[in-house]
């Protein structure tokens, strides 16, 4: 599986913005992808998760309730839209499938996507 995210970008607090995951490979539909985020001089941490289904979704808990995961298997797309934006959401965001632990571990990454949120 080859990931590419895209849709990042400079925003104000507040604002929204939609990264996409674009995915190559007959079985991306079959597996779990998830988002992580790197801010300078911080580690990577994760974000959100989704099933290969859709049917399952788990955030992490600063971005509960502004931040939404989905996938559009047809597409091999996966799919964050981060709404009510802060400066603290800025990093550079990496999406990754297939994982051996949905919080940390993944067996593809792709390359990042930067956003940045001012304030």
């Amino acid at each position: 599986v080859q990931l590419q995210a895209c849709g990042g970008g400079l925003v104000q607090a507040g604002g929204s913005l939609r990264l996409s995951c674009a995915a190559s490979g007959r079985t991306f539909s079959s597996v779990a992808v998830g988002w992580f985020r790197q801010a300078p001089g911080k580690e990577r941490e994760f974000v959100a998760h989704i099933n290969w289904s859709g049917s399952t979704t788990r955030y992490a808990d600063s971005v509960k309730g502004r931040f939404t995961i989905s996938r559009d298997n047809a597409k091999n797309t996966v799919y964050l839209q981060m709404n009510r934006l802060k400066p603290a959401d800025t990093g550079v965001y990496y999406c990754a499938a297939e994982p051996t632990d949905w919080a940390r571990a993944y067996k593809y990454w792709g390359q990042g996507t930067q956003v940045t949120v001012s304030s």
